[in-house]
Parts: structure tokens; sequence; C-alpha cells
């Protein structure tokens, strides 16, 4: 491989640092790899989900003692604050034992024997399955694939983001150990390498997490092999706070951080604040406090620090386009939290997070999703009105609903249009390990998390003998069609 190939990995923080190099796969050394996962899935897929759930399990703790010496590195690629590399390292643990836990029940055989006959209804793998993951979480997007994908029976081939390969390249490497030869890839690689990997003939379905571009282009490549897809898509999550909503220091604290961690480039970030218009002042008010105590900008590896920098300096250059145009509109923009004194902004991808005043639907920074520390704040004048203004766009990823009546919030949330709806929270605090994840609209297809989650990677095959038919019976004519059975619950036909 020539040098010039390699995927060279600068720190955002400070750009001037290499991090590391990883080395792109080449078409043949994909064509290796799928090759070995199509002979590594059948065995794999004989053996119990007891004992593909124990590896999972083995692999858990292996990922969950990395937390501490790989969370370092992927701060450095990634920009994200030391704490929060931790953290998803260790959830990622969680994940892949969630699954291993769960897939013994999700995954076993459903036998019917009745008087309409014999049915078994048992859950079969794909075979090898490619997971294209991206560079804001990359070892808990890649363990919501990898955990279902292989204690479900099937084998797989992870293609990381080329944005921040290293930690996660690392991590797959150990995990590897855990599962037969053959049965576990890392291929590295820009767009070519995506589209050939998901494009293979070897390859059964395709798990992506990203943004809309690159979904376009991965969707014509498995369609046209007739390939399945998971897709999670972007989000321009709404946090909808009604007029009984609390405005203290836990929920701010809590609104901020849904809206900051990870510099806003979270899909299911908060992206949008819509509050009673009689509020408003305190609002801002209330959110402004909140963002001092719990927003300090700065290096990932510095103490303290809670939001590092943005991932390339063409995000950067695109937040501050948009705060240019919210400003052209009219616009105000407010500062939010501190700086690290020791860090030096000029010296990385730094945008300074903040709110945005006085603007409305047709701004840029509120109709798309900005991806940034910047969070446009609007007003609005009745629950109907908001609905409506929440739920416009091809967007429809997540949303939130904060309000003291949980009842109430539920009603809210019901006519709201995202495929996840938070109560009183938003972001990673909202999340639970046995909810399904996923969008509506554009903004995807199929679930992560939860037992529909692992269902996405199995294909539920039928054995059926008619009670017409069995011993030996001949109830019914040659090619009838059989009459309706009654649905589950449904009482019986006297």
């Amino acid at each position: 491989m020539p040098v010039d190939d390699l995927i060279r990995i600068h720190n955002p923080a400070r750009t001037a640092e290499l991090v590391g190099c990883a080395t792109p796969a080449t078409p043949r050394e994909v064509d290796r790899a799928v090759a070995a996962a199509g002979r590594a899935a059948p065995y794999w897929a004989r053996t119990s989900v007891s004992e593909r759930a124990s590896a999972l399990l083995s692999a858990a703790a292996t990922l969950e003692a990395a937390a501490r010496t790989h969370a370092p590195l992927l701060a450095r690629e990634s920009g994200k604050p030391l704490a929060d590399c931790r953290g998803e390292i260790t959830f990622s643990a969680a994940v892949l034992r969630w699954f291993a836990d769960a897939a013994p029940g999700l995954l076993a055989d459903r036998l019917i024997d009745d008087a309409q006959g014999r049915l078994t209804i048992r859950q079969r793998p794909y075979g090898p399955v490619a997971a294209l993951t991206p560079w804001n979480a990359p070892v808990v997007l890649t363990a919501l694939k990898l955990a279902p994908a292989l204690v479900a029976g099937n084998a797989l081939l992870v293609k990381p983001s080329p944005l921040a390969p290293l930690a996660i390249g690392a991590l797959l490497t150990r995990l590897a150990e855990h599962f037969p030869a053959g049965l576990l890839h890392t291929l590295h690689g820009h767009a070519a390498t995506a589209t050939h990997l998901v494009g293979h003939p070897g390859v059964y379905k395709v798990a992506f997490t990203g943004g809309p571009r690159a979904a376009r282009a991965i969707g014509a490549a498995a369609a046209k092999a007739l390939t399945p897809t998971v897709m999670e898509l972007g989000g321009n999550d709404a946090a909808v706070l009604l007029d009984d909503a609390l405005l203290d220091d836990d929920a701010m604290d809590r609104l901020v951080l849904a809206a900051m961690a990870t510099a806003g480039q979270v899909c299911m970030a908060v992206k949008r604040i819509y509050v009673p218009r009689a509020r408003h002042d305190r609002f801002v008010d209330a959110f402004t406090a909140a963002a001092a105590r719990v927003v300090r900008l700065g290096d990932p590896l510095a103490p303290g620090v809670s939001v590092g920098p943005v991932i390339s300096a063409e995000s950067a250059a695109r937040l501050r386009a948009l705060t240019d145009d919210a400003l052209r509109r009219g616009g105000r923009a407010l500062p939010l939290g501190a700086v690290c004194p020791s860090t030096d902004t000029s010296a990385g991808h730094f945008v300074r997070p903040a709110l945005l005043l006085g603007l409305d639907e047709r701004a840029p920074l509120v109709r798309e999703e900005q991806f940034g520390p910047l969070v446009p704040v609007l007003a609005y004048d009745s629950e109907d009105e908001v609905i409506a203004r929440a739920g416009a766009g091809e967007l429809g990823l997540g949303a939130s609903v904060w309000s003291a009546d949980e009842e109430r919030a539920f009603a809210v949330a019901r006519r709201l249009d995202a495929g996840f709806c938070f109560v009183n929270t938003h972001n990673r605090t909202g999340m639970s390990l046995r909810a399904p994840f996923g969008g509506v609209k554009r903004s995807g297809h199929g679930r992560e998390y939860g037992a529909e989650g692992l269902l996405e990677y199995v294909q539920p095959c039928v054995t059926h003998a008619p009670a017409a038919f069995r011993g030996g019976g001949a109830g019914m004519a040659p090619g009838a069609y059989p009459l309706p059975a009654d649905p589950p619950g449904h009482p019986s036909r006297e």
C-alpha cells in the first residue's frame, strides 16, 4: 500500500498532531474478507444461542477492561471529552451483555400445535452482514450492530468511518479473539470501500448509521444487489417545553448537555427548543445559567472539559456559515459556558456553543440538522401550533416533551412525528437498552436497541404441517385455499 493511500488522523483539538494512520482495504482484501465470513457463518449459525451468548459476554469483559486504556485514543481522534469516551466504551460493554442475556429467549423456536396443524417458526441468521459505522460514537454504534448480529449467528464485516477509525479498529481486533476465525472483520476505507462491500454478492444484510448523502449511495449499491438494509440516519430533534415544564437546575443542566454533548454532533441531540412565548425570557435565563455550570469548551484531554472541538475544518466552517446566516436574518447569538484557559482554540476546530434567538422555521439553522453546538430557541403560542412546527420537515428521529404532568407529556408525545420521544430528558440520559430506537420519514428505517434491534439480524423461517394432512388425512380438495384462521386472542368459532 503506497504511503499516500494511508488514512491519516489528526487531532481535531490540535490539528498539527498526527494521532495515527489506518490502511484502506483494497477491493481484493474486501473480497477475501467476505469469502472468509461466508465460510465462518454457517458453522457459527449451527452453534447454540447459549454458546454465542457466552462468547459475547467474554467480549464484553474485554471491552469494559479496555475503557481506560483506549479512551484517550478515542478522545484524540474524535474530539470527544475523555470522560465521555470512557463512558461510551463501558456502555458498549453493557450493550453486548444485554443482547447476550436477551438472545436465548428472543431467538428460541416458536412451536404451535393445535387444531389447525403444527407450525414451527425459527429465526435464521442472514450470513455475512456489513456494518458501516460513523465517527461520532464509533464504539457504541458498532456494538449496537456487532452484538445482535453475532449473537443471532451471523458473521460481521465492519467498515468504520475514516474520520475516527483508530480506537474502534484496535478494539475490534481484540474482540475478534473471542469468536471463531473469519467471523469478525475490520475493513478501513472511504466511499469506494463502502460501495464495494455493500454491493458484494456475498453480503446478505447491511446496517448503516450516518448521514443522508452516504445513505443514498449505500442504499443504491445495496438495492442493486437486492440486499436488505437497516439505516439510522440524521435527526432535527425538537425539545418541546410545555407551559408547566420545570425550569429548575437539574432539568436545565440535563437539557443543556442533551444539546451540547459531543459538541452537538449526535443524531439524537436536541437541535431545536420550543418554549411558550410567555416563558421565553425566563427559559433563556435558566438555560444560560445552566450552561455556565456545565459547559466548558476545551481540549478533550483536559480535566473538566465537557465540550470539545467539532470533527473537521469543514464542519466548523459550515457552523460559522449557519451562524452568519442567522445573524443576517435578525437573529441574536448568546455565547454559552466558558472556555478552558489552557486551550488554544485557534489550534483546532473549536466552535463556541451558543443559543440563537429571534429565528423562525425559514432559517437553515432551524430547518436543517446543524450537527453542532448551536441551538435555536423558538417561541410558540399553542400546543397545536408547536406540534405542527416541531413535526415539519423530512426528518423524524427523536423529540422530547418536558412537563410536570407525565400523562400530558405522553399525550403530546403521541402527536409528535418522531421515532423516539423522550419525556423530561433527551439524548443519552433518556435511552434504554430495552427500547427500540430509530426514525420515521427520512430519518431511516429499521431499529436498534431492544428486541427489535436483535430481530433485524434474523429471518423467520417456517415449517408447517396443516391439520388436514396429518396422519395421512386428505381433508382438503387438491388446490383448495385454506380456511382463514382466527387471529390470536379471537374467540374460537362455535
